[in-house]
């Protein structure tokens, strides 16, 4: 019966091993010697149910990763994280290099402010605003390659 609900012997042979080892753990807690049969066969499907739901589980766990692992192949890769953290520290020393204004406004935008927040918070025109992102983005991309080269 075991290997009819989960589908493969060696889990079923564990099953009723299971369910016979806890019928002789359980006999004098409970009234097993009354219908001993009828509480294997119950305890042994009650087993496999849990195997089932526990295997349906882990392959929703599984898959759940391997989408995971698909759409983010670095994620766990010591390497990658190295490198991310490099560039981390490299954009922090060119942003240190820029006017301070520049900077500002660099980070506001990558950070997801509007332009209107972004001119609302630093006191710049909106209408001049579109003019100092774009200088700002190309003195940054000068110090950049002027400190770290170009990179692909």
């Amino acid at each position: 019966m075991l290997t009819r609900v989960v589908g493969n012997s060696g889990q079923a042979e564990e099953l009723a091993s299971d369910a016979f080892y806890r019928l002789h753990r359980y006999r004098s807690q409970y009234r097993i010697e009354d219908y001993p049969a009828a509480w294997l066969y119950r305890t042994a499907t009650n087993l496999a149910l849990d195997a089932l739901r526990a295997n349906s589980r882990r392959i929703r766990r599984e898959e759940h990763a391997q989408r995971d692992a698909t759409a983010n192949p670095a994620a766990g890769n010591p390497l990658f994280h190295l490198l991310a953290e490099e560039q981390r520290e490299r954009v922090r020393t060119v942003i240190a290099r820029l006017k301070p204004m520049q900077a500002q406004v660099l980070l506001m935008g990558s950070s997801g402010f509007t332009a209107k927040e972004i001119a609302a918070l630093t006191g710049a025109r909106l209408d001049s605003l579109y003019v100092l992102i774009s200088r700002a983005r190309a003195q940054f991309e000068k110090e950049y390659v002027g400190m770290y080269g170009r990179t692909q």
